[in-house]
């Protein structure tokens, strides 16, 4: 059911806008808030086959937080990208893929109730260790890559269906920002970086660019024919 609309914005989109006010003093972040260096040729990512980082950390960790005003004010500000035009049919075309290539253990649901500004956490935690591979799911553009508040190094891609997917703590980032992308291409390596119990990919999907836009990124798979 959509949201109530009050005076022209929805509630959610009057929660996002508040907790940029408030956010920061109250969630902070740890980690080095450095922006990490992309790819020298993020059209060319690195091969699929690569091992993880030699200094492997054992997953298990989950978010500490998944409201950061420094990441949503980044994403607010980024330029809209151009969509993928009809004619990219090498990257319209291509299959959707799953985020990771092997399974992982599920730390925090999407969902689950907590303390946050919309009450629930807005993506799914996957378990693995520091440095496994992490694919775009499907073709579109990078909005953002670069350290992102509590999210800490992460990617956010506007996908060619006009979602906006986000991926979190990662250790590594091998894209940048404005490169367009199809389903398989690396865009990064896990970790945890930012505001994280322990290496994982936070997976988050939203409607719109706003903090509680979200929808339910297992079903959005899905959709695609994929699992987590």
């Amino acid at each position: 059911m959509d949201e109530p609309h009050i005076r022209g914005t929805t509630r959610r989109e009057l929660l996002g806008g508040a907790a940029v006010v408030l956010g920061s003093p109250v969630l902070g972040f740890h980690g080095d808030p450095q922006d990490p260096q992309p790819a020298s040729d993020p059209q060319h990512a690195p091969d699929p086959s690569d091992p993880p980082d030699p200094s492997v950390e054992e997953a298990g960790g989950n978010c500490g937080s998944d409201y950061d005003a420094e990441f949503e004010e980044l994403l607010a500000a980024a330029e809209e990208p151009e969509d993928i035009e009809a004619g990219d049919r090498s990257l319209a075309s291509t299959k959707w893929s799953r985020p990771l290539r092997k399974r992982a253990r599920v730390t925090m649901r999407y969902r689950v109730r907590g303390n946050w500004l919309v009450g629930y956490h807005t993506g799914v935690d996957l378990a693995v260790p520091k440095g496994t591979p992490v694919y775009a799911v499907g073709s579109g553009v990078v909005v953002l890559a670069s350290w992102s508040g509590s999210y800490g190094k992460a990617v956010t891609l506007k996908m060619s269906d006009s979602r906006y997917v986000v991926y979190g703590h990662l250790s590594r980032i091998s894209v940048a920002r404005g490169a367009k992308v199809k389903a398989g291409t690396r865009i990064g390596s896990s970790g945890s970086t930012g505001r994280a119990t322990g290496p994982h990919l936070h997976f988050e999907v939203r409607a719109r660019r706003p903090y509680g836009s979200d929808i339910d990124p297992v079903k959005y798979l899905a959709r695609h024919g994929l699992s987590l």
